[in-house]
């Protein structure tokens, strides 16, 4: 298998090569407009690294809780500035949104990445009462995965506030990966896929899963979205996995703009 094929999404798409350019104007007409509002409150620290920021987006009135959404870009590129216009849906449904930024690889290594993520959450929860819910697409998806195993990286009174998780084309088994051309960059070694890949590790009492993956995606995609499922509800957690028609890679999660997309339903109900 050319594992290096099976995970280009860019190439494989039909005019794939308009993302991520495609986010970036939607994104910064959401955050003028919150700005406007008085409800954005951009660059919340949440660490020393100069990537160790989030934004957050309050709803209209005292939010229900708080959804943070974590980006991808293999771990290698990207931040929180291209997905702000995906806070529409959970917001009108009356959560606050965070969407932390993190340090990329090769600075820094997955497992630094991990404790990152778990830092910005922590601290954004620390912000906004109530439960908590996660979400992220791609390495993204990894992350928030991460979250809900059972060693934990989350305060246990943070961890125990996380009520619903949905990983979006989530990439759940690093040790592919080892096999890839970007390896040189994410420096995987078997040690660290080993600690590091969800569905090598057990869910936590009470977890609660959707693996979501665009039915037109890579194949490969699709395998790492049935395989976490499959593999954490035989360890007890309630888990679900779907494959969205007609979506590949970039636009499956769109959804979350629509208050009313069966995505963020399933995120926010």
């Amino acid at each position: 298998m050319d594992w290096d094929n099976a995970y280009a999404n860019g190439p494989n798409i039909a005019g794939g090569e308009r993302w991520p350019d495609l986010w970036i104007e939607p994104a910064e007409r959401f955050r003028e407009r919150m700005k406007a509002q008085g409800r954005a409150r951009l660059d919340q620290r949440y660490g020393q690294r100069p990537r160790n920021l989030f934004d957050l987006f309050l709803p209209e009135g005292t939010p229900k809780g708080l959804v943070v959404f974590v980006h991808g870009g293999f771990w290698l590129r990207l931040d929180k500035s291209f997905w702000s216009h995906l806070a529409t849906g959970p917001l009108a449904h009356g959560h606050a949104v965070a969407m932390p930024s993190y340090t990329l690889c090769p600075e820094i290594r997955i497992a630094g990445i991990v404790r990152e993520v778990a830092a910005a959450i922590g601290t954004a929860a620390a912000m906004v009462e109530g439960p908590l819910r996660l979400t992220g697409h791609s390495a993204g998806g990894h992350l928030v995965t991460r979250m809900i195993t059972s060693d934990v990286l989350l305060p246990p009174s943070v961890q125990d506030r996380v009520v619903n998780t949905v990983s979006i084309s989530g990439v759940h088994d690093l040790r592919p990966l080892m096999r890839t051309v970007m390896n040189k960059q994410l420096r995987i070694d078997e040690t660290e896929a080993n600690v590091e890949s969800p569905v090598l590790l057990r869910p936590i009492e009470g977890a609660r899963l959707t693996c979501w993956v665009g039915g037109a995606e890579r194949a490969e995609f699709r395998r790492q979205n049935a395989l976490l499922n499959n593999v954490w509800a035989g360890l007890g957690a309630a888990t679900d996995a779907v494959e969205e028609p007609d979506r590949h890679h970039f636009d499956v999660i769109d959804g979350l703009v629509d208050r009313n997309h069966p995505l963020t339903r399933t995120l926010v109900e």
